[in-house]
């Protein structure tokens, strides 16, 4: 079972299709498997802004350390094929799973918000 560690904020931009626009998100670390971590990324974005620069599925997010997180729309909804659509909620959420820190320094190193943060 995972274990939840702590929570952090952090402020980036989102990037759909070449086009950045500030943003905030929220970060939640795990202890994943063995010796690594697994962190949710959550940010917010506003339909309308996505649907006019082409979003359907994806953007990446760039976190505060220049990360560049693929981020993804779940769309759990009556479409099915996972494309917004203007019929959707005027805030859609976008979430990735990052696995890919193995050790506390790549972590920290990644996500610098979490420095500080009570675990």
């Amino acid at each position: 079972m995972e274990k939840h560690i702590v929570e952090a904020d952090g402020n980036g931009e989102i990037d759909v299709n070449g086009q950045v626009s500030p943003v905030t998100y929220t970060l939640s670390l795990k202890e994943g498997k063995g010796r690594s971590y697994e962190v949710d990324v959550r940010l917010m974005a506003p339909r309308d802004w996505l649907l006019r620069r082409g979003f359907e599925r994806d953007a990446v997010l760039v976190s505060q350390s220049g990360a560049r997180i693929p981020v993804y729309h779940d769309d759990d909804s009556r479409h099915g094929d996972g494309r917004l659509e203007p019929a959707d909620a005027i805030s859609i959420e976008l979430t990735a799973r990052d696995d890919s820190c193995t050790s506390e320094v790549d972590l920290m190193r990644k996500y610098p918000e979490f420095d500080g943060a009570d675990a």
